[in-house]
Order: structure tokens, then C-alpha cells, then sequence
């Protein structure tokens, strides 16, 4: 062997080997290695994954041999496994934290209700209705071990967590991971309604004073081969692992403290609850001291549970100080006594009790109501703040951005505030020399950061100033104040007098580029911007993408020469934009105002444009303060619209939507003869929406007079025909022949039928509506070519009966689009009836026929005051009957159908007849019968019910044939009356089932 050779030899005997990992399955072939490979000190596979492995193969669905998926089998080799998996458990001694922390969800709770299987818990019956006494100690044991997961992994569930994004390996188990996904939630579901039987289950354990008993490795072994039933050993009290009822009530304790107190945040007495028990746990800890083997409590978590439950019960014992002033800090917050607060606040600051976490998130609670509009908070918050601080200080900690913000420009209450909090938390006789350096060099620095010589004054001269800093500390401070004055003067530049205003640099610029995009107050807007401008000169409009400005306007506003006044126009419209769109009309108005005095200084082009959108802004605003009234709006605002409509200024750019808010504002308050008459001749051409409003306006006008034109109707029919109709284009294909293309947007329309459609959601005057409805209805009809199945509507005589083109009409735009007219029709006005009724008929003619039902018996209720009343004939028509008829028909409904039939003119009886005849019927039959009138039927359902030897419901209908006022010898009067009140009493049984 040459010398190489010899060398690696002698290297790679040298290396220690890597022991190989046990396989799963030789624990099936050998029953005494699962023992002596959990004995070792690092075993590997580790106890918790060992379990997941024998349970993951238990439960491996199998495939028969036509390749179907089975569940898996019930045979000796997965009981092995599951068995195994239970041992391993034990040999944890069932310590659910290290379970819970190694097994998902679905696993534990197939190895818990493997435990009640082998443990032979009663199938079928709920653990509440249980006898625990009764039943084996190991049996009871299992019932709480489960129960124990149960209440624990619900009030888990409940925290909130961050979910872990699967990483690139994971991307192949994405559908495992969605169906486990699936799995837990349907397991927790679960649990959680069992809750309550799961807490009944541990507080009757709670009620047992003796030792309980747990499997171990043995007693599973022993089911295992069923000596349990010849030799009782599992059977006895003192078979498995012996936990003392200390210990086991100390840890249900703990968990049922944990449950109330997750059930309190709904139920306030549940936290008393939660106090009880996490009391008895931390007094059961106590006698057990060193003894506590099995019971495992954080207890740190405890205390924090105590003092938690303290707070919320007012119960805070004397002698826990901490807890008294969390109590102290609730009862303030619910009373709204603030003030108690910040004196709590001031007093913490010497004795640093509690935690500043808690401190912040004070605060953090505080700003937020404030934000939501509590403006009494406004004082509160910069005074903890300032406390919050000044701790901060006290600490060495880094100063928070809120502090941080406040010290730019105090208010001399402010600084005044600051000072007094600063002297409080310094006492002489407690304050370390680090304490005092801190502050010092704190009170240093604001006085170089302050500008106002009133405000250096005022903290200069203060008492604990003059005590903290020497002579020579302040002598040195003034020369470098004096210093930085000069070099202020030297490099300021001069302002022209609009923007005349201090700007600072001591804070980032990112976070004034935070500050601009918050803020929507005009006047700090323009201040942030000088101050940035003064540090450098960048395009601060598009610090946020969110700030977008119409196309129509962009190309003006980044027109603008001067940097500064460009970002200002168009940070101030963006935001106004964005309030509008969000309906904080408030501030959008600040918003507007202040760019319309800006704007107004130079450019008489951006005037009109901020005059246009305050117009826009007011329309919105009017319609959403008054949405659902018929208040008319104020003059002025009518004039400004038509101002606008009458707007002949060139070279000012227009934004169609402003055209449609102010035609559809004029049609909803009917000024539909000035948009026939003034509106100027070049608007009607340039803007369409001004064009449709003129039509409709023209249409409507003429509709209430007795003579109904069909000029204008005309016109208005052939714009909304263009909208509805496809574009066609020609494309040669390969082969050289020429294909037709149909585009279902429109090009040859004055818009897009989606951009009509948003015009008729604008749009609440009924007449304006009513018409729209019509002439789609019209449409409809036309392109659908069904005579028998056609929507009904008013006015439908103004409209022409046929199309010159009708394969250019798109038939499913025309029937979307008068789906989404009613349905905006009906939104606004669900009470009017002949809306209902054409509603009806589009669920008619689609065979929805319940819907259809459901909106013809609305129709009638509503003008009857719900059938109190007689339907009015122009209501339920014949017509309107006989879609009625053939939708209970439709339903099977056929003993409907036979009482519909009485309803009409004439009664139809061959319909009436051939329903009854039906055997297999859906509606309640004979229970109807009660509201026929006619005798006629009545006497042939005797016929038919005598015929078929149905003798009780033969009877029912003599019954109501004998009734003394159906008798046809009776006047006509007492016979109108007595058919009124059956109708009356059938229909608002109808509606009460369709409804």
C-alpha cells in the first residue's frame, strides 16, 4: 500500500460515525426497542416526531384494486402503530406543553381520542354525562386529559398569531397544507362548542378528592395483549402513574383560570371566575412547593393572570401595589376621570413601577380616540406624552417619535407642563447622579432646539435648570446658542411674503414627508413643504402614489414654473380628491379653499378649475347630506350648476364627470326645461352626458301632457340603441377570407354602456327613472322577438316597435343593463308597483319563478295596504293573474293555481280543473280550500276527492261549501264580500310564504 493510500485509510477510520436513524417500522418488528430507544439520551427520531410518524402511517388511506381510495384498514399492524404512538405519550408522562408544542392540531386530537378508545370510554355518550367516580382511574384520567386539550388549544385559537409563508420547498404541499388548514378549523369549530361541556368535565374533576392514575408504558402494554380482563391490574386504583389530587387540581385550576378569563372580554362575571381559580392555583402551588412533579405552570404568566383579574374585578388585594394601581388606571379610563391618570403618570415616574410598555400602549389607546374625534383627549395625550418622556429621559431609553414631535414647537403651557413633570420626577434627596446627568444634558438640548427667545428665557431661568447646570456649563451654552443664531442669519434666504413663515430642519426628512402625507390641514401642508424645499429640492408630489389628480389637470398644475407652488397645487387637490372620495367634505373644502386663494394670485386658468371642482364637491356633498329626502337644494347652488352649464370660457380644461354630476343634479330636481332650452349649443356637442340629460329632460317633459310626443322620445331611443349595439369590424383571416368582429363596447355610441350605466346609479328623480325603464323595456322586447313572454312597463306606446338593424344590438347588454336600471329604480323607491311588476316579469321571462312570484305579491301589497285593502285592477291585471297562475304552476303549486283562477275577469275553470286534478302538489292542498269562493270549484273538488275514496279531504271541501255566504241565492253584495275576504286572507297567506 503505497503511502497516499495509507494516509486517507487512516483518515477516514478516524472519523466517528453517524449513527443511522431508526426506522418506524422496526419498532413493529421488535417490541422492546421503543423502551430502551426512549431510555437513550438523545434519542433519534426524538419522541414527538416518533409519534407523528407511527400516526402518519396508521392513517395512510390504502387503494383497492380499482385504483379507488379507501380509508385505513382496521388491522393488527395500524392498532401497532397507534399503540405505539400512545406509549411514546406516556413515556412523556402526557406533558400536554411539549405535545402541543411538537404536534399540529389534527394529530393530537387523533392520538387524544386514540387514548378514549383504548381507555374504553363509553362510545356514543357525552364526557359531561359521565360518572367519573364510577368509571377506572385511568379511563377518568383520559376523559381529563382530553378535555384539558380541549379548553387549552380553544383559548390558544384565540390569541392571534402570525402565519408562517411557505417557503420555495413547501410549494409542492401547498394542497396539504390548505386541506390540514381546512382540518384544524373544522377540529376547533368543534372544540369550541364543546366548550362548555369540556369546563362541566373539569370542575366536576375538581370535586373528586382522590389520586388519580395515568397510563404508563406497562398499563398500555397490558391492554394491548387484553390481560386487563383477566387480571384487572388496569382496571385497579392503583394501576399506571400515581399524580396527586394537588397536583392535578392545581393544573385544571390553572385551566379553567385561563378559559373565564378568554370568556370575559364577552362576559364580565367570567373574570370573578378566572380569579378563583388562578387563586386556588397559586395557593396549590404554594402547599406543594418542591413536591409539584407534574404540574407544570408558568409562573410568571400566573402572577400576570392574578394581577390581570384583579384589575378587572376590583379586587386587588392591599398588598400587591402594582395590581392596585393597574385597578386605579381601569376604574380612571371607564370613569373618563384623565386627570387621575396623569397625577398616576407623574408619581410612576419616581417610583418606575410600571412597565413602559404599559405606559405606551396608554397612549397609544388615548391618540386613537382622539383621532376618532374626542377632542377633550387633545390635553390628556401630550401630557403623558410628556410624562412618558421624561421617563424615557430618566432611563437612557431612545425618546419616541411622538416626544420627539412635540419638543418642535412647544406652546409655552407645554413647556411650562414639561418643567413641572421634570422637577417631579428629580426629587433631591432620591435622584442618582446618573439620573441627574441625563437630565441635564436633555434640558441642554431642548434649549438649543428652541427658537422663541421667550421659551429659552423660560426653561433658562427655571429652578432646576439653574440647580443641574454649573456656571461654566451655562456660560458655555449661551456661546453656542450665540453662535448658532449668527450662522442662521447668515445662510437664511429671503421668502416672498405668501410663504413668510420659520421653517426648521431638526427633524428628518422623512419624517416630514410622514407628516405631509397624514396631514390634511391646508395651512401645515404648506408649511412641511417650505421646510422641505429648504433642504432640498425634489418633486415632493410623488412622495405618495395615493395622490393622483385628474389627467385633465396634471398637465397645468406640473405647468407651473415655481417647484414649490407646483407641489403645493397639487398636494392640496389630491387631498381634497381623496376626502371627497372618502366623504370628509370638511376637510376637502379647507382643501379647495386654501388652492383657490393660492391659485387665484396667477392663474385665472387654475381659478376656474378650483371653482369647477368646489362646485363638483358641493354636489356631492348636498346629495350624500340629503340622500333619501326631496329637500330641494339651496338656490345658489342651482345657480352655480347653471353657471357652469353655461360656462363659455375657452382653454379651460374640463373633466367630463363634472358635466354628469350637474346634468344628473338637474334631473333629479326636475329642471328639465332649462336643460331643453339654455343649455349652449357647444357643451351638448362636446359633453354626452349633457346630450342624454338633454333628451331625457325632453322626453320627461313632455310625457305628463295629454298628447305623448314620440320626436323627442325618438331621439333619445336612438342614442341609447347606439350605446347598446356592438362595433363591428372586418379582420382578413389567413386563408383570405374576411371574418366579422363584434366589439362589445360600442365605439359608435356617445359612451361606453358601462359609463351610462354609472350615469343612471346618479340619477333618483322616478319620472327620469320611470322613462329609462320604459325604453329598456322597449328594447328588451324587440331584440328578445317572444310575444307571449314580454316585460311589462308604463309609457310604452312613445317608443318605436321595431329596429332597422337589430343584429348590431347586443341582446345581453340590452338585458344586463335593464336588470341594473330596475334594480337602481327599485333601491330607491322599493314601494313603487310598477317597478315590482316589471321586475316581475324579467324573473317571468327567465324562469325564476319563485323571485317572480315574490315581486308580484310585493306589487300588490305595497298599493293595498298588505291586502287590506283591494289590489287595485291596473295593478293585478289579467295579465298579471295568468303569469301568477303559471308560476304556481311552475312550482307545482297546483291547488294556488286553481284559487288564482277565481281572481280573474272571467274565471278560467278548465286551468282550475286540470290543477286540481294533480295529485303530487307542493302547497298545503286542502288547508287552501278554505279560501275558494267559487262553487263551481268547490263542487268539482267534491267530485274528485269522492272519486279517488278520499273521504277527510271530501269532507273539508263540503265544509266550505256549506258555508251560509257563498250560498248563491244570497245578493250579489254579501257574495263580493265574502269572495274580498278570502282574497284578502289568501294573498297574505301568500305573501306571508313568499316573502
Amino acid at each position: 500500500m503505497s503511502a497516499e493510500a495509507a494516509d486517507r485509510e487512516a483518515v477516514t477510520c478516524s472519523r466517528p460515525c453517524t449513527p443511522t436513524q431508526t426506522s418506524w417500522f422496526e419498532f413493529l418488528l421488535d417490541d422492546s426497542l421503543l423502551e430502551r430507544h426512549l431510555q437513550n439520551l438523545c434519542p433519534d427520531p426524538a419522541p414527538v416526531p416518533l409519534i407523528i410518524q407511527f400516526l402518519e402511517q396508521a392513517s395512510k388511506p390504502t387503494v383497492n384494486e380499482q385504483n379507488q381510495v379507501q380509508p385505513p384498514a382496521d388491522n393488527k399492524r395500524n392498532r401497532t402503530l397507534k399503540l405505539l404512538a400512545l406509549k411514546v405519550a406516556a413515556h412523556l408522562k402526557w406533558d400536554l406543553d411539549a405535545l402541543e408544542k411538537g404536534l399540529s392540531i389534527p394529530v393530537l386530537n387523533m392520538l387524544l381520542n386514540e387514548l378514549l378508545c383504548v381507555s374504553k370510554v363509553p362510545p356514543g355518550v357525552k364526557h359531561v354525562d359521565l360518572d367519573l367516580s364510577t368509571l377506572p382511574p385511568t379511563t377518568t384520567m383520559a376523559v381529563l386529559v382530553y378535555n384539558r386539550w380541549a379548553i387549552r388549544t380553544a383559548v390558544k385559537s384565540s390569541f392571534p398569531i402570525k402565519q408562517a409563508k411557505p417557503g420555495p420547498h413547501q410549494l409542492n404541499m401547498l394542497n396539504h397544507v390548505q386541506q390540514e388548514k381546512e382540518l384544524t378549523e373544522n377540529i376547533l369549530k368543534v372544540l369550541k362548542e364543546q366548550a362548555d361541556d369540556s369546563i362541566a368535565v373539569l370542575e366536576a374533576i375538581l370535586g373528586m378528592k382522590k389520586d388519580f392514575y395515568v397510563h404508563t408504558m406497562r398499563t398500555l402494554d397490558l391492554l394491548a395483549v387484553d390481560s386487563c380482563t383477566s387480571n384487572g391490574e388496569t382496571e385497579c386504583s392503583t394501576a399506571g402513574l400515581k399524580i396527586s389530587k394537588d397536583e392535578l387540581h392545581c393544573q385544571v385550576s390553572y385551566d379553567l383560570g385561563t378559559v373565564f378569563f378568554q370568556q370575559g372580554c364577552s362576559n364580565s362575571s367570567c373574570y370573578e371566575k378566572a380569579r378563583e381559580h388562578f387563586l386556588k392555583t397559586r395557593e396549590l402551588l404554594a402547599k406543594l412547593g418542591a413536591r409539584a412533579v407534574h404540574c407544570k405552570i408558568d409562573e410568571s404568566r400566573l402572577a400576570g393572570y392574578c394581577q390581570a383579574c384583579g384589575v378587572l374585578t376590583g379586587l386587588s388585594k392591599g398588598d400587591d401595589g402594582q395590581s392596585v394601581i393597574y385597578g386605579k388606571i381601569h376604574g380612571l379610563v371607564k370613569s373618563g376621570e384623565y386627570k387621575g391618570i396623569v397625577d398616576i403618570f407623574l408619581e410612576d415616574n419616581v417610583t418606575l413601577s410600571l412597565p413602559n410598555h404599559f405606559r405606551q400602549s396608554i397612549l397609544r389607546e388615548f391618540f386613537q380616540k382622539a383621532q376618532q374625534g374626542n377632542k377633550t383627549l387633545d390635553e390628556v395625550c401630550y401630557k403623558i406624552c410628556i410624562c412618558n418622556g421624561v421617563r424615557d429621559v430618566l432611563e437612557g431609553e431612545v425618546i419616541s417619535l411622538r416626544f420627539r414631535q412635540l419638543l418642535l414647537k412647544p406652546t409655552k403651557e407645554k413647556l411650562d407642563f414639561l418643567l413641572e413633570v421634570c422637577t417631579r420626577s428629580l426629587p433631591k434627596e432620591k435622584a442618582s447622579e446618573s439620573m441627574k446627568k441625563k437630565m441635564t444634558s436633555f434640558l441642554k438640548n431642548l434649549c438649543l432646539s428652541l427658537e422663541d427667545l421667550q421659551l429659552v428665557f423660560m426653561l433658562s431661568s427655571h429652578e432646576l435648570f439653574v440647580t443641574l447646570l454649573k456656571d461654566e456649563e451655562r456660560v458655555a451654552l449661551v456661546n453656542q446658542m450665540r453662535k448658532r443664531s449668527s450662522a442662521i442669519n447668515l445662510s437664511m434666504k429671503p421668502l416672498t411674503s405668501f410663504y413668510d413663515m420659520p421653517a426648521t430642519a431638526s427633524v428628518s426628512i422623512g419624517q416630514l414627508e410622514h407628516q405631509l402625507i397624514l396631514s390634511v390641514d391646508s395651512w401645515r401642508i404648506r408649511q412641511i413643504l417650505i421646510e422641505l424645499h429648504g433642504m432640498t429640492e425634489r418633486q415632493f408630489w410623488k412622495v405618495s402614489s395615493k395622490w393622483e389628480v385628474p389627467p385633465d389637470y396634471s398637465s397645468v398644475i406640473l405647468g407651473i414654473k415655481d417647484n414649490l407652488t407646483r407641489d403645493l397645487v397639487y398636494i392640496l387637490m389630491a387631498k381634497g380628491l381623496h376626502c371627497i372620495a372618502i366623504k370628509d367634505f370638511i376637510h376637502a373644502r379647507q382643501l379647495f379653499s386654501a388652492c383657490l386663494e393660492l391659485v387665484t394670485e396667477f392663474s385665472p386658468k387654475l381659478r376656474q378649475v378650483m371653482l369647477n371642482e368646489m362646485l363638483l364637491l358641493d354636489i356631492t356633498a348636498h346629495e350624500a347630506e340629503f340622500e333619501g329626502s326631496r329637500e330641494r337644494p339651496p338656490p345658489d347652488l342651482v345657480s352655480r350648476v347653471r353657471g357652469y352649464l353655461e360656462m363659455r370660457i375657452h382653454d379651460i380644461p374640463l373633466r367630463q364627470i363634472l358635466g354628469k354630476e350637474c346634468v344628473a343634479f338637474m334631473l333629479n330636481w326636475r329642471e328639465n326645461e332649462y336643460l331643453t332650452l339654455q343649455v349652449p349649443a357647444t357643451l351638448v356637442q362636446n359633453n354626452p352626458y349633457v346630450k342624454l340629460g338633454q333628451l331625457l329632460a325632453a322626453t320627461c317633459k313632455e310625457l305628463p301632457g295629454p298628447k305623448e310626443t314620440r320626436r323627442t322620445a325618438k331621439d333619445l331611443w336612438e342614442v341609447v340603441v347606439q350605446i347598446c349595439s356592438f362595433s363591428s369590424q372586418h379582420k382578413r383571416a389567413n386563408d383570405g377570407r374576411i371574418s366579422l368582429i363584434k366589439h362589445r363596447e360600442s365605439t359608435l355610441g356617445i359612451m361606453h354602456r358601462s359609463a351610462f350605466v354609472a350615469f343612471i346609479q346618479k340619477l333618483r328623480e322616478p319620472l327620469v327613472l320611470t322613462t329609462l325603464v320604459s325604453l329598456f323595456v322597449r328594447l328588451h322586447s324587440i331584440v328578445r322577438d317572444d310575444i307571449v313572454n314580454e316585460v311589462t312597463a308604463e309609457h310604452l306606446s312613445i317608443w318605436p316597435t321595431s329596429l332597422p338593424n337589430l343584429q348590431s344590438v347586443d341582446v345581453e347588454a340590452v338585458a344586463i343593463t335593464l336588470k341594473e336600471v330596475v334594480n337602481h329604480a327599485l333601491t330607491l323607491n322599493p314601494t313603487n308597483h310598477s317597478w315590482l311588476i316589471t321586475q316581475a316579469d324579467i324573473y317571468f321571462v327567465t324562469s325564476q319563478y319563485s323571485a317572480a312570484l315574490h315581486h308580484y305579491l310585493q306589487a300588490g301589497a305595497v298599493c293595498s295596504d298588505f291586502f287590506n285593502k283591494a289590489v287595485p285592477a291596473d295593478v293585478y291585471t289579467d295579465q298579471v293573474l295568468k303569469r301568477m297562475i303559471r308560476c304556481c304552476s311552475h312550482l307545482n303549486c297546483h291547488t294556488q293555481v286553481a284559487i288564482l283562477c277565481q281572481f280573474l275577469r272571467e274565471v278560467d275553470y278548465m286551468t282550475a280543473f286540470k290543477a286540481l286534478q294533480e295529485q303530487n302538489s307542493h302547497d298545503a292542498m286542502d288547508s287552501l280550500y278554505e279560501y275558494i269562493w267559487d262553487v263551481t270549484i268547490l263542487e268539482y273538488l267534491t267530485y274528485i276527492h269522492h272519486k279517488r275514496g278520499e273521504t277527510e279531504k271530501r269532507q273539508i271541501a263540503i265544509k266550505a261549501i256549506g258555508q251560509t255566504e257563498l250560498n248563491a241565492s244570497n245578493p250579489e253584495d254579501v257574495l263580493q264580500l265574502a269572495a274580498q275576504k278570502r282574497k284578502k286572507k289568501f294573498l297574505q297567506a301568500m305573501a306571508k310564504l313568499y316573502f
